[in-house]
């Protein structure tokens, strides 16, 4: 079920305005087969998007950092494939598909750029789809928290010493089609090789560049510099 958010839309002296909504963790934002949504600009906090399948089983497609948007594909489709949890409590800026449309006719710059983030994601979604079908466990972990740094460090929020990060084993487990028991495992592993630490919500990479060769991490595929909005 969606939430509720707990601040509704204001209205200041100079007309209607959009303040952030907040959401708490553990609850959908948007579930999968839900109709006429809205989209979200993920201003603060962690999110993930999930598939569930008949058995129940998760498998959680990426997740969500300050800058991303929400559930847009879902929107110009008219129906979420997929859900959206918050991971921490987070704050998002709603926008309606209209607002959007009406955006990218006055503003093509800002067309270009929502092309070059879904893009992105898309590229990120292939290379998801590599880790987990041919990278042994070891390769796909460290793939998968290079990427994050990699994308946590282009909003100033991570570098190649490390970042917080605030997901749990069981996250990283449905993610990365491993079991907890595996992730921890791994983690130990990666750990007594130097290679990266993940301990108290931190993770510090011990050598980064050798952890990049060893999980054979190129992030040319997220294009950083992205297109100019100017």
């Amino acid at each position: 079920m969606q939430q509720e958010p707990s601040r509704r839309n204001l209205e200041s002296e100079e007309g209607e305005f959009q303040p952030p909504l907040t959401f708490v963790a553990g609850r959908d934002l948007v579930h999968q087969g839900q109709l006429d949504q809205a989209a979200y600009i993920l201003a603060s906090g962690w999110a993930c998007s999930y598939k569930l399948v008949e058995d129940g089983q998760r498998q959680i497609v990426d997740f969500q950092i300050p800058g991303d948007f929400l559930g847009l594909r879902s929107v110009l489709l008219n129906v979420s494939d997929h859900s959206i949890e918050p991971v921490t409590d987070i704050e998002v800026t709603e926008i309606h598909v209209a607002d959007l449309l009406a955006a990218f006719a006055q503003t093509p710059r800002l067309a270009t750029a929502m092309l070059w983030a879904a893009s992105r994601d898309e590229a990120m979604v292939v290379e998801h789809l590599v880790n987990i079908g041919r990278r042994d466990a070891a390769a796909r972990l460290a793939h998968f928290l290079l990427e994050l740094g990699a994308r946590l460090a282009l909003v100033g929020l991570g570098s190649k010493e490390g970042y917080a990060c605030p997901l749990t084993q069981y996250l990283l487990a449905d993610a990365l089609g491993l079991s907890a028991v595996h992730v921890n495992r791994v983690l130990r592993q990666l750990r007594e090789r130097g290679l990266v630490t993940f301990r108290d919500g931190f993770v510090a990479f011990g050598d980064y560049d050798q952890l990049a060769n060893f999980a054979q991490f190129e992030p040319s595929y997220m294009d950083q510099t992205g297109p100019l909005l100017s």
